[in-house]
């Protein structure tokens, strides 16, 4: 399939399918015309990146479970050891960021209640 079809189908846009495919991610042959041309498993796949990029990982996470991508279940990995320390490590950066904005808010929050009570 073309990648406006794979498009259509994952609700992907094309250029997200192209960096997929850039980091090895994805996989395509070319046609006669030189357009790139899926097989179906790229559907899955596509989607599953997709699915994990919107969970929070950044693409080298999800590329530490390149063997995981086409299980029809990402969590039923025949080894989830990776799965695991990748989700932990991105987990943690994750609540430093939300520790960060919350002492972020509190300080606006702060400055506001000060402001206002002049």
């Amino acid at each position: 399939m073309l990648i406006g079809e794979l498009s259509r189908r994952t609700g992907v846009s094309p250029r997200s399918l192209r960096y997929y495919e850039q980091h090895g991610l994805l996989r395509s042959s070319r046609t006669a015309n030189g357009w790139r041309d899926y097989d179906e498993t790229a559907e899955h796949r596509a989607r599953t990146v997709a699915e994990m990029l919107a969970a929070g990982l950044t693409i080298e996470g999800v590329k530490e479970l390149g063997p995981c991508l086409d299980q029809p279940d990402l969590d039923a990995c025949d080894d989830p050891t990776v799965a695991l320390a990748t989700y932990r490590a991105r987990l943690a950066v994750v609540e430093q960021r939300m520790a960060a904005l919350q002492r972020h808010r509190d300080e606006l929050a702060r400055r506001v209640e000060a402001l206002a009570a002049r």
